[in-house]
């Protein structure tokens, strides 16, 4: 499977940490369908690690909403419920702009070509209307890499969260939506205004970026 997250240079990741996060992106993208049952030894196998990882992983996954565990039933993956949108998008209108407008005041030199280098992708999403799958990787990447820019541990966990389930629901419509590669490349005037230290601009694209979503969302229903 494709890697989705930005990792900083030369970190070692335990197999739990690697297991995390390898499952939740399987989550995030769908390629655990919603509802489908989680067998701890084939994720393993998949994975090339045990299973105490691979169950280490599940209890977060678990407090993230990605996952569910019933009694005498077993482990799912979360059904996608399209009413939980407008709950995730009045915390993310919140918090995006935050993130943003903090990425923008202190982000460090090795931020900042992150996401240029990002920037440079977005450049050829317009190349790539017929693969979804990869821009949805690319909207990822780029949401990520603002909310590490952010410098805030706390704040970053809680976006990456939202994000996952956001994009879990943009998932659902993918076929519906019509422009999917014009919303991923909003982000590049984004990702100008924090390379140029500009918060208050930064913040403002952040929070329209989010009201289009839902709009998007809304209006593939």
């Amino acid at each position: 499977m494709e890697q989705v997250a930005t990792e900083p240079v030369g970190e070692e990741l335990t197999l739990a940490e690697r297991a995390y996060r390898a499952i939740r992106d399987r989550l995030v993208m769908l390629e655990i369908r919603p509802g489908a049952p989680i067998n701890e030894e084939q994720l393993g196998q998949s994975l090339g690690v045990g299973r105490t990882p691979v169950r280490e992983a599940l209890k977060r996954l678990q407090y993230e909403r990605l996952i569910t565990t019933y009694p005498r039933r077993g482990t799912f993956a979360t059904e996608v419920n399209i009413t939980d949108l407008a709950h995730i998008s009045e915390v993310r209108q919140e918090l995006e702009p935050l993130a943003a407008s903090q990425a923008a005041r202190r982000a460090t030199a090795a931020d900042r070509a992150a996401l240029t280098a990002l920037r440079r992708e977005l450049e050829g999403a317009d190349s790539r209307r017929q693969d979804p799958t990869g821009l949805m990787h690319l909207d990822l990447q780029v949401h990520r890499a603002i909310y590490a820019a952010a410098h805030n541990p706390y704040l970053e966990d809680t976006l990456v969260r939202h994000d996952n389930l956001a994009t879990r629901i943009w998932c659902l419509f993918i076929d519906r939506l019509s422009d999917m590669a014009g919303h991923v490349e909003e982000h590049g005037s984004l990702i100008d205004a924090i390379v140029a230290g500009q918060p208050e601009n930064a913040a403002r694209l952040a929070r329209s970026h989010v009201e289009d979503f839902e709009r998007a969302i809304r209006a593939a229903i």
